[in-house]
């Protein structure tokens, strides 16, 4: 390993980083230049949440010599086609997905495509539905209905929060105490105004849903680490509208949908993939509401895609 200063990476634009040294200062810190040159299939040789090694110039900028190795990240597919995977964060304890059932909606495909892969790394995923607000009473009925019922059922933490009334704010600060959390979404679901509701002093850009198309405007261009008082740290992302998946195998992805993966353990054939073989309990399942009917014909789209 080589000799340096150990820090971690809580913003990467490129080809500047910042670093949070271990007395907790800030500094810009380039990368060394073989690191851009080992021909990963990533967009970024570096990730927000890397522990690396850096050195200190004369100029009093740094340079990163030494990426520590990750204990786990996640990733997508990029939007850059010459390469295949973006690291969206490394060495997280939890992922949690902002949804919202309107202004935009969250489409259930969208929620299920992030916990797969936050399943296949290993990171534990909670769900938030925000702008509870917005919601009518009949709204929230169906919300419960939906969405809350779906994920509480597939085993996921749920909570249901308004980050500009403030309610629900209180349960969200002891679930990310203490752990670094990736906070993702699509634009215009409330990340930023969330985070500032949680902690004020963070004093993130938030943005209006533009009424054309109801969809969130970017307000987060890089992915950011930001030190909460109470102890822990929250990665804010860009907002997305796709969640493409990578490195997936259509024999394997049942196991990333935790009550499929349960259900399977009754099916007739060890190699049932839960589409038309016979003795499929999946199916089964499927059939007695045991396993919500979209997160089913999502893991089918899902392994369609990978076929």
């Amino acid at each position: 390993m080589a000799n340096g200063e150990l820090g971690t990476v809580v913003r990467s634009t490129g080809s500047w980083n910042t670093i949070r040294t271990a007395n907790g200062n800030t500094l810009e810190c380039r990368l060394r230049g073989q690191f851009r040159q080992q021909g990963q299939r990533a967009t970024n040789p570096i990730a927000v949440g890397d522990h690396v090694l850096f050195t200190v110039e004369d100029d009093g900028n740094g340079v990163i010599i030494d990426i520590l190795d990750r204990k786990n990240y996640i990733i997508r597919k990029s939007v850059n086609l010459s390469k295949e995977v973006h690291i969206i964060a490394a060495n997280i304890d939890q992922a949690m997905i902002i949804a919202t059932v309107s202004q935009p909606r969250t489409s259930l495909g969208f929620i299920d495509r992030f916990l797969c892969v936050a399943e296949a790394y290993d990171i534990p995923a909670i769900v938030v539905l925000n702008k509870l607000d917005l919601q009518t009473e009949a709204e929230q009925i169906e919300l419960n209905r939906s969405y809350k019922e779906i994920y509480t059922n597939a085993n996921y933490p749920v909570y249901t929060v308004s980050a500009t009334e403030n309610t629900g704010i209180d349960e969200l600060r002891k679930v990310l105490k203490d752990k670094v959390t990736l906070v993702f979404g699509h634009s215009g679901v409330g990340k930023s105004t969330l985070l500032n509701a949680i902690q004020p002093e963070l004093g993130l850009r938030t943005g209006e849903i533009s009424e054309v198309h109801s969809k969130g405007k970017h307000t987060t261009t890089f992915a950011e680490m930001f030190a909460l008082t109470e102890g822990g740290s929250v990665i804010d992302t860009p907002g997305v509208k796709e969640f493409g998946m990578v490195n997936m195998k259509e024999e394997e992805l049942y196991h990333y949908f935790p009550e499929i993966f349960k259900a399977a353990a009754r099916c007739k054939f060890g190699n049932c993939l839960h589409r038309n073989e016979p003795g499929c309990a999946v199916k089964e399942a499927v059939e007695t509401g045991s396993i919500a009917e979209s997160r089913y014909s999502n893991y089918i789209s899902v392994l369609e895609s990978l076929a």
